[in-house]
């Protein structure tokens, strides 16, 4: 067994985690927290069950707070230091980007990209964009981790990803397809979209009151982090895991 590579981004050596493969057994992929990335060796990522994909979301909730790092302008493999290279695929939940080695030793796939590519995201629509603008301003892109301006873009300027949702009703709607899961989110009523983002607001606001309380000057979420970008990638995937447990 090949041991983890280290992240085609930022270089750091990857996490392995085993999961249920289809074929039964478990298949071993790397995940790297801080840049939200995942690497597949040849065809790995057609491997996993029904199963492993839950399994994954509650790992990447873990960590979920972790990271919103940029991606690096070029990607290497982790196999033979080529860069990667980019291209687009579209499903029926919208377009992702991948990042293959060109000797095929693997790919590369942002947290974000995978659950495009799954059925789990949904592209934001221009009144919700707006909307947002509006309440929040910046975010973080869930594809690769730069802030963007939603009074200025509506797309990532930095990768130029359309902006998307881990959205609980499209994990929903995946996971019936898949026929798995079905049970987790038997008579759960999901949050809509709007909700999530009352969740976001309210937070900003406490934060804001802890901050001025403490006299810093320095706006802070509840939990100590800095406040910047709203990150709709961990509050989508809060509400994901809500409904999966």
């Amino acid at each position: 067994m090949l041991r983890p590579p280290a992240c085609p981004s930022c270089k750091t050596v990857m996490t392995a985690h085993s999961l249920p493969s289809v074929a039964g057994g478990q298949v071993e992929i790397d995940l790297c927290f801080s840049c939200r990335g995942l690497w597949f060796d040849p065809m790995e990522n057609l491997k996993l069950s029904p199963a492993a994909v839950v399994e994954l979301f509650k790992v990447l909730h873990a960590h979920r707070h972790e990271g919103v790092t940029a991606l690096a302008q070029k990607l290497a493999c982790p196999r033979c230091n080529r860069v990667l290279v980019q291209g687009f695929d579209v499903v029926k939940s919208g377009r992702y980007i991948t990042q293959r080695c060109p000797q095929r030793h693997g790919r590369f796939s942002t947290f974000s990209a995978f659950m495009i590519e799954k059925g789990f995201v949904r592209q934001l629509t221009a009144l919700e964009i707006d909307d947002m603008a509006q309440r929040l301003g910046v975010i973080n892109c869930s594809n690769c981790g730069a802030p963007v301006d939603l009074r200025k873009d509506q797309a990532c300027p930095h990768c130029r990803s359309a902006l998307s949702l881990l959205d609980p009703q499209a994990v929903e709607r995946a996971l019936v397809g898949y026929e798995s899961a079905a049970r987790a989110s038997e008579g759960v009523k999901l949050p809509q979209l709007a909700d999530a983002l009352v969740m976001l607001e309210r937070d900003r606001v406490q934060a804001a009151c802890e901050a001025k309380t403490h006299q810093t000057g320095r706006l802070t979420w509840p939990d100590g982090r800095a406040q910047g970008a709203v990150d709709l990638w961990a509050a989508g995937l809060s509400l994901v895991w809500k409904v999966l447990k």
